[in-house]
């Protein structure tokens, strides 16, 4: 009897580890993008029906998709319970999260505002509210979460990257963004509109909470540094960390948890106004 009740105690903690829920979803629009998007979508424990949460974008680097953060970090559900907040990781399909002036079937910036986000406040219990919806990424993603946010403030109360690509024009001949933008010598113009470096300005006045972090042997460090120098001279309020590490899986799993103990606190503040 004593053995059985231990099993039992065993299989409720189980249940209770995994209270949150994970989905596979596949979303689509042919308007922006030529193939369809896989997104996980994870959902914390809910104890009553009606129980909203708030929204955390989490999206991936180069090379990798919706199950990138997913394998950077096993324990994400947890940390999505622990903190009550949904995190939904779309495809970031190689695109730097941009809408691509060269190829119509990549508008990615187009999909996640237009498309993803009401797609995802639709079918989930989030707070449908810019100051409970965040969104953050890796490399490629770093770029992208501060791109997004700063060009939909609207919509992004918070963004955080990490060991970000903030900077795209030292890079020009590297993981195909010239398949997006055209060649650099070229096209310096439409570079320079899609970089983040040049982006500082928008986040002067757009209530945006930033949280920007960069190992100090990443190569991606001296555009973080470069970029963190811009928002000071604009007096932007912003963390910046810098802390020993290279541009690794290992990195970005300490980072994370930095960064969502960030996001909680900010969806935990009194409701701020965007005016």
């Amino acid at each position: 009897m004593k053995q059985f009740f231990c099993l039992i105690a065993a299989a409720a903690t189980a249940l209770c580890a995994q209270a949150f829920k994970t989905d596979t979803i596949t979303v689509t629009s042919k308007k922006y993008l030529a193939e369809p998007m896989k997104v996980t979508v994870i959902t914390p424990d809910s104890k009553n029906s009606d129980d909203q949460f708030p929204s955390l974008y989490l999206l991936n680097g180069h090379g990798g998709d919706y199950r990138a953060w997913g394998n950077i970090r096993k324990d994400l559900g947890e940390y999505a319970d622990r903190y009550g907040m949904i995190m939904v990781m779309p495809s970031g399909m190689d695109s730097w999260y941009w809408d691509s002036p060269r190829n119509d079937g990549m508008q990615m910036e187009s999909f996640i505002t237009e498309i993803l986000v009401p797609h995802i406040d639709n079918t989930y219990p989030t707070i449908q509210d810019r100051n409970k919806r965040a969104i953050m990424g890796l490399s490629m993603g770093g770029h992208g979460a501060l791109y997004l946010a700063g060009r939909h403030s609207n919509m992004f109360g918070a963004a955080g990257s990490t060991s970000g690509g903030l900077d795209i024009r030292p890079f020009a001949k590297r993981w195909g963004m010239d398949k997006h933008l055209g060649d650099y010598e070229q096209n310096k113009e439409i570079w320079n509109q899609h970089t983040v470096a040049r982006m500082a300005g928008k986040f002067r006045n757009a209530n945006i909470a930033l949280i920007i972090d960069c190992g100090t042997d990443d190569f991606f460090a001296k555009v973080n540094d470069m970029f963190h120098h811009s928002l000071q001279s604009l007096g932007v309020p912003h963390d910046y960390i810098t802390r020993p590490g290279n541009h690794s899986q290992k990195y970005w799993a300490n980072s994370l948890l930095y960064q969502l103990v960030f996001f909680n606190e900010f969806f935990n503040k009194p409701v701020q106004s965007n005016k």
